[in-house]
């Protein structure tokens, strides 16, 4: 074995035998599991005795204004979860059929889906080096050199297609250069609906990420920091916004003690009380979850800056994330792929960023710029344990 390989050997067992005394256990070690108990059985025994269990009920009510007023948001509209939060929040903005939407490719797929759900199709940019989202030198060097303003709307030149709207991703939670990409998007008359389902928690320049944009959309699946089982939340200081957001989410009913009429084509994406009523009790807990969740990421830059094959990602200066997944960047891929096996044979999730959207059957004929740095971290980040540990 050479003198590197076995260096390597070291540090996967360095890194290994740190998440099991972080976690204080031998048995498997997820990647990131909910943290559920007491308060949760409260609000949801209590959801249940009212019979209010769907999408009627106060714990819905409870829930929105408990998220608007964490992120700073006027407004914020729960639904059933993150996909068609994004799926509403570019419906509301204009989106339309045929239009483009620019977005990145190295994202979770349900970004791509959401826009493809109205008919638009997305346009796959690079993400930025320190950020890992959407890079605002490469979004305006595409719209500088590719697009055009015609009667007010952004146009494709090429193709002659409208660009709606941007979705940006703040990536594992750490926010991306999202004040300069709005910027960029309103100087060119596109919509920004950002991407905000993995950042709960997370700021940059001290304001809540998903309330720079016009819209934006938080997910709340049982792996993410604060869970409703499923479920997600739109907000926007818009209230135009809010209020067609909520009202199409409810399948555009006029509001009745009896009738039922409906004003347009519309759907039934209302987040459940039973889902809220979860929610509501996590709400208690997330101050406690960031603050052990920032403590782990100390723990992980530390153990990393003695490590010789890989770095810690860290974000944006400018940026507070909420470590919702932390990541490691191996210098060589094969390393990374080495890792992956052994953590994972030895009972440490850890699995690799999602293959980007470029790459993927469905999407590879999409429009795209150059995407270097896209591919590659795809081929070097690792997600390492990031869970809290849970009491009930």
């Amino acid at each position: 074995m050479s003198e590197s390989l076995s260096a390597t050997s070291n540090e996967i067992h360095e890194i290994i035998q740190a998440v099991r005394a972080h976690y204080g256990t031998d048995a498997f070690v997820p990647l990131h599991a909910p943290c559920l108990g007491e308060p949760e059985k409260q609000t949801l025994n209590d959801c249940i005795d009212s019979t209010f269990v769907s999408s009627v009920g106060r714990y819905v009510d409870e829930f929105e204004q408990l998220m608007a007023d964490f992120t700073g948001a006027k407004h914020a509209v729960a639904v059933v979860n993150g996909t068609m939060g994004l799926f509403l929040g570019l419906k509301v903005v204009g989106v339309q059929p045929d239009d483009l939407v620019l977005t990145q490719s190295l994202t979770f797929v349900a970004t791509a889906n959401a826009i493809k759900m109205l008919q638009a199709d997305p346009v796959f940019l690079d993400v930025d080096a320190n950020s890992y989202g959407l890079s605002a030198d490469a979004l305006e060097e595409f719209l500088n050199e590719q697009t055009s303003i015609l009667d007010g709307r952004c146009v494709h030149s090429r193709s002659g297609r409208i660009i709606r709207a941007c979705v940006p991703m703040h990536t594992l939670g750490f926010a991306c250069e999202i004040d300069r990409i709005v910027e960029i998007c309103h100087k060119h008359n596109i919509k920004v609906v950002e991407d905000a389902a993995e950042s709960l928690g997370s700021f940059y320049q001290e304001q809540h990420t998903g309330i720079f944009g016009d819209v934006g959309v938080f997910s709340f699946n049982g792996n993410k920091i604060l869970t409703t089982g499923g479920g997600g939340m739109l907000v926007t200081n818009n209230v135009a916004l809010a209020k067609h957001a909520k009202h199409l989410s409810t399948t555009a009913k006029i509001p009745h003690a009896w009738l039922f009429e409906h004003d347009e084509i519309a759907y039934n994406l209302r987040m459940p009380n039973l889902n809220a009523a979860l929610g509501v009790a996590q709400f208690s807990r997330l101050a406690d979850f960031l603050e052990e969740k920032r403590a782990l990421a100390v723990m992980y830059r530390t153990l990393g800056e003695r490590l010789t094959s890989l770095s810690v990602m860290g974000g944006l200066q400018a940026g507070l994330p909420n470590y919702w997944l932390n990541g490691i960047v191996f210098h060589d891929p094969a390393e990374r792929d080495r890792f992956l096996a052994e953590s994972n044979e030895k009972g440490i999730q850890t699995r690799p960023l999602w293959t980007p959207m470029h790459k993927l059957e469905i999407y590879k004929d999409c429009l795209r710029g150059d995407l270097i740095q896209t591919e590659w971290l795809a081929e070097r980040v690792v997600n390492l344990p990031s869970g809290v540990k849970c009491h009930g």
